[in-house]
Formats: structure tokens, C-alpha cells, sequence
């Protein structure tokens, strides 16, 4: 019995991890309504400016961006903003043609009068956090603003963030991402789906709840002297972002989340673009985890604030929980069929379903409050089981980036590769920075499938039938993973 009592605690400890993780989300989304319903909340308009306009220093940094950096310069250089106030850093890192087309673009506005200016660094050293560190130190500016080179800013932008920095508090002003090419394809719906809800409830929630959020990379306005009084920018983790979010709010300082402020950027549209973005967010958030947890639970924040960070820190830790759930599953299928006198067990079990329908209602609260017309509810009945269902499809690549993340692995930072395409006619097949290879996780993903299928067969034959939906959609999600991952090679 020691090794199906060890099977069934590491199960039992997995669905505790996820089921708290859900109640999390969901005392969230309690914060998020209650922020909406608040007079604070409808009160929320951007304060005058009781001054004249502080100075502001907007970078971007940009590494072999061809495809995407006119649009995003061309947006920048159109920021609604005292022009004599306003000074454009393109922190540029490129080894192809794209610091060429910089060049051109550079010359083609200052004709226009601004105050943009291109910056090579000597060396490449530690990546989009060490080109912002020195960007920041060629600025008198008082404020910086930052955009990644697939982001595409609205004029008002920084009317709408900077004057909230007449609160000497905050130190970051954050925007929600919007998405230019939602329905390019059904990857990138389900990538703005789950984006959405990240953008809405988690961090307008943390945000009324008063606990941690984060700045997102880009999209957001950081007073300078909150960089520089939390350490500046650091490329210990792969989410510089994320690790300065940190260490600046455990300095005292607040953050601001605006919902109500768009920045429009692009999806990754093929699959080996996503999961790289993936592997970044999700190995990164665990090099954050591991750095900066104990200093959250040495800090004199509240138990509530305490968990909201914990399980922020380490939300990308689902993944291992549920590719841990997922497997052992199976052999808890044919343990129960052997010991039906631990019955009692598997029925007290069942009441983690409760974790679902709290994660069914965390993102039927954000699709309801972004989609704001009659079709939400069709939309994500359409959506949700999908997105869910791929979700559990890349659990295995995830849960490896944050198992490498936890175990202190350190890798280089990879970008993810932009492609300026949002219409279905479009190919990305020319796209020079997509460099496709054979990956034996795919062959680990399609391996899985099949494991799942079995355990579809195993739950009729064992007349168990309470995991067979559990079952289809992870047999589904590995299957689309896969399909997803090697399709493009073949194109």
C-alpha cells in the first residue's frame, strides 16, 4: 500500500493547490465587483492637472523588430503630449535591418519636431532589463512610460496616466492590454480570453484589495525615482517587470491600475510563438517567486495581503499541480477500484469540484464586464470549455518552465517574434525570426493524448465514469497542443 497511499497524497496535496488557488480567484472577483460597485470606483476619471505637465521620458526597447517598428513609432511619435515636455528614447538592440529602419524613422520625425533619439548600447548585456537601466540613466525626465514593439499606444495615453502622479504614493501607473488581432484565429481568441481576465479581475482585484499587482512590461508610466529607490531594472529573473513590481511596492510604494485606459497590442499567432511567451512569463514568475517570497513574509503586510501575494507569486504553479492531478489520476482510477473501502476518500475529493465552478465564474465576470453586450453569455460557453481544455494542453510545457524556474536554472531571454498580421489572409510563413525545430516535448504532448485515451477506455471498463470528462479534455488539449506545435513545420 506505501506506494498508492504516496499516489494518493501527492493527488490529494495537488487538488488542495488548485483548489485554493480557485478561491483565490474568486475572492478576487468578489474585490473586483465590489470595486465597480464602489463610488470610488465611478469617481475614477483622471484628475486635472494642477501644473503644468511634468517631463516625460517614453522607451522603447526594441530588438530585431522589423515588422512591427514603424507602426509602433509612428504611434508613440502621435502621443497627445506638451511636445516640449515629451522625449522618446528607441533603446535598440538590433542586429539586422530593423536599426536601419530606425534610422529612417528617427530622421523622419524629428523634421517633425520630436524630441526622439536612438540609442545604441556598446554591448547587449542583460537583455530588455539592462536597456531600460541604461536608457534611464540618459534621462532628466521625472517619468517614464514603456512600450514593447508590438504595442500601439492611443494619443491620450499619457493625459490619461501621468496626472495621477500628483499622488506622491504612486510610483507605477498600469494600463489593460487590448489586442489587435483577437480574431485572427481561434489561438489568438483563447489568448485574449485568458489575457482579459488577467487585465480585469486579478488586477483590478489585488488593486480595491489593496495587495500587490504587477506591472505588466509595457502599457504602464513608473515615476523614476520608484525604480531607482527599489534597485533599478534586474535581469536575475526573465520577469524584470514582475521582480521590480516587488521589490518597489515592498518600498512602500502604490500602484495604480487603469481598466479603463486600452493599449492595443499584438497576439502570437502561431503556437511555438506562444509557448515561448510562455515559458518567459511562466519560468520568470517562478525566478520572481523564489527571489522575493521571503521578503513579502518578513514585511509588515496583512495575512490577507500576505496570501494574495503568495499565491500571485507562485500562480504559475498551477500547472505543475495540474499536470501532477492529471497524471496520477489514472492510477487513482485503478486504486479505487481495488480499495473500495477508501470510497469516502474519493467522495470527499469531489468537493474540490468547487474550484472549477469558481474558476467558470472568475471568467464569466471578466467576459460579461469586456464584452458588455447580450452575446457574452454565447461567447464564453463557446470559448471557456476551450480555453480550458488548451490550457490543460500545455500544462507540461509550463509546469517545466516553473519547475526551472523553482530549481534556479537560469536560461537566456528570448523574445517573443512579432509579425504585424492580423488579417486571416495573411501568411507569416517569410517571417525571418521564426526559427522552427523539432521538440521532443511535442512527442512527451502527443505521448500524453494517448495516455488520456486510455484513461477514457479505463473509466468504461472500470464502470468509473466521474473523471471521463476530466479525461476528454486533457485527451483534447495535449491533442490540439501538439497539432498546433508541429503544424506550422509542415507549412
Amino acid at each position: 500500500m506505501t506506494w498508492e497511499w504516496l499516489i494518493i497524497i501527492l493527488y490529494a496535496i495537488s487538488l488542495l493547490f488548485i483548489f485554493f488557488f480557485s478561491l483565490g480567484q474568486l475572492h478576487l472577483t468578489y474585490h473586483y465587483l465590489k470595486q465597480k460597485r464602489s463610488r470610488k470606483y465611478k469617481k475614477s476619471a483622471t484628475p486635472e492637472m494642477q501644473s503644468e505637465y511634468p517631463k516625460v521620458c517614453v522607451q522603447l526597447p526594441i530588438y530585431n523588430e522589423k515588422y512591427v517598428v514603424s507602426r509602433l513609432v509612428d504611434s508613440v511619435c502621435q502621443l497627445d503630449y506638451p511636445n516640449d515636455k515629451l522625449s522618446i528614447q528607441i533603446l535598440d538592440d538590433s542586429t539586422d535591418e530593423t536599426t536601419s529602419i530606425l534610422m529612417e524613422k528617427v530622421q523622419e520625425w524629428k523634421a517633425y519636431g520630436k524630441n526622439i533619439e536612438l540609442i545604441l548600447r556598446p554591448d547587449r548585456v542583460d537583455f530588455k532589463a539592462g536597456a531600460l537601466q541604461y536608457g534611464m540613466q540618459q534621462t532628466d525626465a521625472d517619468f517614464i512610460a514603456i512600450f514593447d514593439a508590438d504595442f500601439l499606444p492611443k494619443p491620450y495615453f499619457l493625459k490619461a496616466t501621468i496626472p495621477h502622479f500628483q499622488d506622491e504614493k504612486i510610483g507605477v501607473v498600469q494600463t489593460r492590454w487590448g489586442h489587435v488581432n483577437k480574431d485572427y484565429s481561434i489561438l489568438t481568441r483563447l489568448q485574449a480570453f485568458g489575457l482579459d481576465a488577467h487585465f480585469t479581475i486579478e488586477q483590478v482585484g489585488r488593486n480595491n484589495a489593496g495587495s500587490f499587482i504587477n506591472f505588466n512590461g509595457t502599457g504602464g508610466v513608473w515615476r523614476k525615482k520608484t525604480i531607482e529607490d527599489a534597485g533599478g531594472w534586474s535581469a536575475d529573473t526573465l520577469t524584470e517587470d514582475l521582480d521590480l513590481s516587488y521589490r518597489s511596492q515592498l518600498k512602500g510604494w502604490k500602484f495604480l491600475y487603469k481598466e479603463d485606459v486600452e493599449s492595443p497590442a499584438e497576439l502570437p499567432i502561431i503556437m511555438p510563438a506562444i509557448k515561448s511567451q510562455q515559458f518567459r512569463w511562466n519560468k520568470g514568475g517562478a525566478e520572481t517567486a523564489r527571489k522575493n517570497i521571503a521578503k513579502v513574509f518578513k514585511s509588515n503586510l496583512s495575512i490577507s495581503n500576505k496570501l494574495h501575494a503568495f499565491f500571485h507569486l507562485f500562480n504559475s504553479s498551477i500547472f505543475i499541480a495540474i499536470l501532477i492531478t492529471a497524471i496520477l489520476s489514472v492510477p487513482m482510477l485503478w486504486i479505487k477500484s481495488i480499495h473500495p473501502e477508501l470510497k469516502i476518500l474519493f467522495q470527499i475529493g469531489s468537493v474540490f469540484l468547487l474550484g472549477f465552478f469558481s474558476i467558470a465564474i472568475f471568467y464569466w465576470v471578466a467576459n460579461k464586464h469586456l464584452m458588455k453586450t447580450k452575446k457574452h453569455a454565447a461567447y464564453f460557453f463557446k470559448t471557456f470549455p476551450l480555453f480550458i481544455t488548451v490550457s490543460m494542453g500545455l500544462s507540461l510545457h509550463n509546469a517545466l518552465a516553473v519547475a526551472e524556474g523553482l530549481l534556479g536554472f537560469k536560461s537566456a531571454f528570448i523574445r517573443t517574434p512579432k509579425f504585424n498580421i492580423s488579417d486571416k489572409n495573411k501568411s507569416w510563413k517569410d517571417n525571418k525570426y521564426i526559427k522552427l525545430q523539432f521538440s521532443w516535448l511535442s512527442v512527451l504532448e502527443a505521448f500524453l493524448a494517448i495516455y488520456f485515451a486510455f484513461a477514457i477506455y479505463l473509466g468504461f471498463n472500470l464502470k468509473d465514469y466521474g473523471l471521463v470528462i476530466f479525461h476528454l479534455m486533457l485527451m483534447l488539449g495535449f491533442l490540439t497542443v501538439f497539432y498546433h506545435s508541429v503544424r506550422p513545420q509542415f507549412k
